[in-house]
């Protein structure tokens, strides 16, 4: 199979693809990979590491997008990049389409195989493509929500830990899963008081297991989201409800009540947000305010630590490309079902109901599809 890398093209998205180490993989199985010049600077990978690694190194992204079977991405594609996608050719990244109508609909006239990772599963639950990325957001929000507390940033002007006869800040974390729990695993290091609410009691005991009494565990209603929410200097939102768009846990009303200079970080901005105020964000002015409050909703958070980001995700992504490469998509997603749950889009059908239900498509029957 010919294997396709082009070079991230969303906002300061320095990620990318498939690492030198992961090429050589793929290229020792059996196929080849082509990648666009300067696709891994950066992570500090040159065009001469692809090359010893095997890889052929293209000029564009159309050099790319036109010798693939499968192109293997980090971020949705842009608008131009799916100009470029054809009938047939397999699409491997990130896709969050429940909040996003536009690239559903070009995806869908695209008519290319689409297999998302933030929906692969895995034997025992769990988004196992998902979770290095929400590993690194979820420590990342701590260190965004502490640097938006500076009152040069627009915050109250708080350290998170405070000092000897000062109090420390509140953080309440909403979600406790992968999110949630690498931002508590944090927050406590910092000395803040921590506040974790989830739904599920198991969670919520998972948690009380980890991190003891330095975080509260909270069950998560009505009146106890509010109540810490409006007592809270920093919210972090890490709820996820996989393929669907994020339900909406803090209110207009609530952002209104909050104490002037607090901020909420939106892990979940990918799937639209869990606060009604959130819009998605960039790199480049990663903030905005609502009333007196501060909002970070940076959709590609892991972005601003490619190199770390890009190695963890390989990690978890090489084996199933080499399942996809080794097999063709049609026998990989039907001798793996956890792998076929990936699939969103395939010519020209929605085949995830999550995503059919958020933006009124039919769902159509993966393995129908899969099986031709």
């Amino acid at each position: 199979m010919q294997v396709g890398v082009p070079k991230e093209i969303k906002n300061h998205e320095y990620r990318v693809g498939l690492t030198p180490s992961s090429v050589r993989e793929i290229v020792a199985s059996g196929h080849r990979v082509t990648v666009e010049t300067g696709a891994g600077n950066g992570i500090g990978a040159s065009d001469d590491a692809y090359r010893t690694a095997g890889a052929q190194v293209a000029p564009s992204a159309e050099a790319v997008f036109s010798a693939a079977d499968m192109i293997v991405k980090v971020k949705e594609p842009q608008a131009r990049e799916r100009a470029m996608l054809r009938k047939g050719q397999i699409l491997f990244t990130y896709l969050h389409l429940a909040p996003d109508p536009e690239q559903c609909a070009d995806l869908v006239k695209s008519e290319a195989v689409c297999i998302a990772y933030e929906t692969v599963t895995q034997p025992g639950g769990g988004l196992p493509l998902l979770a290095p990325m929400s590993e690194v957001a979820g420590r990342m929000s701590v260190q965004a929500g502490a640097h938006c507390l500076e009152r040069a940033h627009g915050g109250k002007g708080i350290l998170l830990g405070g000092v000897a006869g000062v109090p420390s800040a509140k953080i309440v974390i909403l979600g406790g899963g992968v999110v949630g729990s690498n931002a508590a695993q944090i927050a406590v290091g910092t000395g803040a008081q921590v506040v974790v609410i989830d739904r599920n009691v198991d969670v919520l005991r998972r948690m009380d297991r980890l991190l003891g009494a330095r975080v509260m565990t909270v069950y998560s209603n009505q009146d106890n989201v509010e109540q810490h929410v409006l007592d809270a200097d920093l919210v972090i939102g890490g709820v996820l409800i996989p393929g669907a768009a994020a339900p909406k846990l803090v209110t207009r009303g609530m952002v209104d009540a909050m104490r002037p200079g607090s901020v909420i970080v939106d892990v979940a901005i990918d799937q639209g947000g869990c606060c009604e105020t959130a819009r998605a964000t960039t790199h480049a002015e990663p903030t905005y305010r609502v009333g007196e409050v501060v909002h970070y909703c940076v959709a590609n958070m892991p972005g601003g630590v490619p190199r770390t980001s890009t190695y963890a995700l390989n990690n978890a992504t090489l084996p199933f490309v080499l399942q996809i490469a080794d097999k063709g998509w049609r026998q990989a997603l039907l001798d793996n079902v956890h792998l076929r749950e990936g699939l969103n889009v395939a010519f020209g059908k929605i085949t995830c109901q999550e995503v059919a239900a958020a933006l009124g498509y039919a769902c159509e029957d993966a393995r129908s599809i899969v099986a031709g």
